[in-house]
């Protein structure tokens, strides 16, 4: 089937584009000509009749990007970046030129950050998960840093006397949020080791995130690590990769200001 003259046609993938689109609603890249003659042009009837292995369905994104438009994942690689690669986000701040990449490892989709600044964010799964030093996470708009404690019961000077300080509690880890720039900002250390998170009414309460559940997440040792645990909230709670990860179906991932939902044939 043959289109009609001067529809406005995707330069990368050759869908149709709608008018008032900027980005083409099959491969996702930025529309960026005028309307062109189609007439040699030979079009499915519908980007549904693609081959598709899996896909990302955009929830939200910058003022510029639709939610729900999809990408479609059927090459070997999708890099996603500001300037680069199949899936574009140009006019978001917070993604990296070279940001993530999408890939097919033994025909699983896997995804890997490639040394973004601001990181990969993945949704923890319904089982807890074991933190590392350093590890990030994010609920809302918080970005929180966790760090193991070893405090010394005493502080001996080189002249052998004690220093003068708090007496000692139990602490084994902290939890440091990160603001802008990456300052830090709330600090917070439990002696139960325990930590709950939420928008009120928690240890480490943001009143003023209305993307935070009232009880949102909890960090607690046990049996010898430290655990992240979301506690059923409404937006998720999401772990900063930092070495390629297996995805699954209903997955969500945020890349900037981008949140995204994958879906596996």
């Amino acid at each position: 089937m043959t289109s009609g003259q001067g529809q406005r046609i995707c330069t990368n993938c050759d869908a149709v584009v709608p008018d008032g689109h900027d980005y083409c609603g099959q491969c996702g890249a930025r529309y960026s000509g005028g309307s062109v003659d189609t007439s040699h042009h030979t079009l499915l009837f519908g980007p549904i009749m693609t081959p598709g292995r899996a896909k990302l369905i955009l929830i939200r994104g910058t003022e510029d990007a639709l939610p729900g438009l999809s990408f479609h994942l059927n090459a070997s690689a999708h890099l996603v970046g500001r300037r680069h690669g199949k899936i574009p986000f140009p006019n978001d701040p917070y993604v990296s030129p070279q940001h993530a990449d999408f890939f097919y490892r033994d025909n699983t989709l896997t995804l890997r950050d490639e040394g973004s600044l601001n990181g990969t964010y993945l949704r923890l799964r319904d089982e807890p998960y074991a933190l590392k030093h350093g590890d990030q996470f994010m609920l809302g708009q918080q970005v929180l840093q966790f760090e193991h404690l070893e405090l010394n019961q005493e502080f001996p000077m080189t002249d052998g006397t004690l220093m003068y300080v708090s007496p000692p509690r139990p602490y084994t880890f902290r939890l440091v949020q990160i603001l802008s720039g990456g300052k830090p900002g709330k600090v917070y250390a439990s002696p139960h080791n325990e930590v709950s998170l939420g928008r009120e009414g928690c240890d480490m309460s943001f009143p003023g995130d209305r993307h935070i559940s009232r009880h949102h997440a909890k960090v607690v040792a046990r049996d010898g690590q430290v655990f992240l645990e979301d506690q059923g909230s409404r937006n998720g709670t999401y772990i900063r990769i930092d070495q390629e990860r297996p995805l699954s179906h209903g997955d969500y991932v945020f890349i900037g200001q981008h949140l995204m939902r994958v879906e596996i044939a």
